[in-house]
């Protein structure tokens, strides 16, 4: 018996393996722990301002890295579907933005299937709002603030790029359209209904002016690839740009932000005109 499609070709098992990162990328785990013990590294190098409250649920915490100096400020979104993971594993991207004169925030966020997605969105902005009242204190300049994301965290990211203080964002290997994620697996906990899927799809939306580098590795699956290809050609002749990172998975396409050298990282500097260090 043949198997029915359901989104562009694909039926659900085929749907469901095109968006399972962690089973394409074999050794995903092993680099998930190297994410892990960095993190903590850098957390120990900088424990002066973690888990800064913004809110009353769990998770509503913010890891705030200072710099040296006053300087503009990124705020990190981990990804994980929306419904794994947590900020604490991404503390070490913080490493590369550091280096390069930039304060770093990482905000954790409620995980469905405890939080819907609209209430997630909520959240994410509620610790932007929060951060712009806050992060002066600290030394960021709450007039730079540049959002950014990885793969859920993408997609929040775009989410979020009209938020005051914001002048852009940069989405990693991020989800832009939300229908085939409410077709396949990761809908299990979600529970998107057909109006979320319209009213929470960067792709659906009206187009933010401000500038969105989006990225996204040439190794990832193809259709994280066609997510970030197709979001970015929806906005043709609007800020940002389009990186193609050769070679690099789901995964090790992070170090191109955790390294002060790396491509993530000057785009990074370029969008806030802050000359590079390196």
């Amino acid at each position: 018996m043949s198997r029915e499609a359901i989104y562009r070709g694909m039926d659900r098992p085929t749907l469901d393996a095109a968006y399972n990162n962690s089973l394409a990328v074999a050794d995903s785990p092993v680099l998930l722990r190297d994410f892990d013990t960095r993190s903590a590294a850098l957390r120990d190098k900088y424990p002066q301002h973690l888990d800064l409250r913004y809110g009353a649920a769990p998770r509503n915490r913010i890891d705030y890295f200072a710099a040296l100096q006053p300087g503009p400020l990124l705020i990190f979104i981990h990804g994980g579907y929306w419904q794994m993971r947590s900020k604490e594993t991404f503390s070490f991207l913080a490493e590369g933005p550091l280096a390069q004169g930039f304060h770093v925030a990482l905000l954790g966020y409620t995980l469905a299937p405890e939080q819907s997605l609209r209430g997630i969105v909520d959240e994410v902005k509620a610790g932007i709002g929060w951060l712009r009242e806050h992060a002066a204190a600290l030394g960021g300049d709450v007039q730079r603030m540049v959002v950014s994301g990885w793969s859920a965290g993408g997609h929040l990211t775009a989410m979020c790029l009209d938020e005051a203080g914001v002048i852009g964002g940069i989405a990693i290997s991020g989800i832009y359209e939300l229908e085939p994620i409410r077709l396949c697996y990761l809908n299990d906990k979600l529970q998107l209904s057909d109006a979320e899927e319209q009213t929470l799809s960067p792709a659906r939306l009206p187009l933010s002016a401000k500038p969105l580098v989006i990225a996204y590795g040439t190794g990832e699956l193809a259709e994280l690839q066609r997510q970030s290809t197709s979001f970015a050609a929806l906005r043709e002749g609007l800020p940002g740009s389009l990186l193609a990172l050769a070679e690099r998975n789901h995964f090790t396409i992070l170090e191109q932000l955790a390294d002060a050298n790396g491509v993530i990282t000057q785009a990074l500097c370029q969008m806030v005109k802050l000359p590079s260090r390196g």
